[in-house]
């Protein structure tokens, strides 16, 4: 389960740059993460550079921030390279963590369903257990909240 206050599940996942990321590498530190469909569109690109952006900020808050998403681990470099990111970006290929977290689901588009990852972030508190969750994220802004939220955690 991925409610408020319960352990949020663990995953160990290829990331950019090459190694890998899991959750237990950060146990004693607050981890958003925020998973979206595709590397490189417009709604995943604006969020991930105002992570970048603000990846100071979360980081003196003791903030880990990392992106998920099904895209290739080359996917994810070529995304980084290309818009200057500097957050963690985790390749989740075989969809996994996603549906361990709920957010592989069906989706509509134009009369046409077909599953994809709905956009969501979880903020993972310094015990592993999930203290907040945005469901269905508006981009605009969204990392500015995560951020308050971080710090007041």
């Amino acid at each position: 389960m991925t409610e408020i206050g319960s352990l949020a599940p663990a995953f160990s996942l290829p990331r950019d740059g090459g190694g890998t990321v899991s959750l237990a590498d950060f146990t004693g530190r607050k981890v958003v993460l925020y998973f979206y469909p595709k590397d490189d569109t417009p709604g995943c690109t604006v969020e991930a550079i105002d992570f970048t952006r603000l990846a100071p900020e979360f980081a003196a808050a003791d903030t880990v921030v990392i992106g998920l998403s099904k895209d290739s681990v080359k996917a994810h470099d070529k995304f980084c390279r290309k818009h200057g990111l500097g957050i963690i970006l985790a390749s989740d290929e075989a969809g996994d963590t996603c549906e361990r977290y709920g957010v592989w689901v069906e989706k509509n588009m134009y009369g046409r369903t077909y599953m994809g990852i709905d956009r969501a972030t979880f903020l993972i508190g310094r015990d592993g257990h999930i203290a907040a969750h945005w469901p269905k994220v508006k981009v605009e802004g969204h990392a500015a909240e995560v951020l308050a939220a971080a710090r007041g955690l």
